[in-house]
């Protein structure tokens, strides 16, 4: 089977793109999961990369099948559990007693999240030799 992992890592490049477009449209609850998708995402391209199989969605746990919490540090840690929170609520109304995901969300998730987002793909980034990185 072919590698696919930059695959996976392009993907997440492009849902974190796109987590930057739907904040300045104001669909926060889409910035936040596709923030949460792109630090998905780039953590399967690292697994895969290793040759093991990436299968869930909790970043905290992906992230902890390419690295101890200690080696990650606290802040990588951090984003991974925050952007945990962004997987279901963001999308579905029964997230919540009442009202929909875009009545929840706000300019300071998207903020909060696509930062955690970006320095988890960065971090996968360096974890994968690309290509010609001899």
């Amino acid at each position: 089977m072919p590698a696919r992992h930059l695959d996976w890592l392009r993907q997440a490049e492009a849902d974190l793109r796109h987590a930057r477009h739907a904040r300045d449209s104001e669909d926060h609850e889409w910035a936040c999961f596709a923030a949460q998708q792109a630090a998905e995402k780039s953590l399967k391209a690292v697994i895969t990369s290793r040759g093991m199989d990436a299968w869930g969605h909790t970043v905290t746990a992906l992230l902890g099948l390419v690295t101890t919490a200690e080696d990650a540090g606290d802040e990588l840690v951090e984003c991974a559990k925050s952007l945990d929170k962004h997987y279901v609520p963001t999308r579905y109304p029964n997230g919540f007693d009442t009202g929909a995901p875009t009545d929840f969300y706000t300019k300071k998730d998207s903020d909060d999240a696509i930062p955690c987002a970006e320095k988890l793909v960065e971090f996968a980034r360096r974890q994968i030799q690309q290509p010609g990185d001899d």
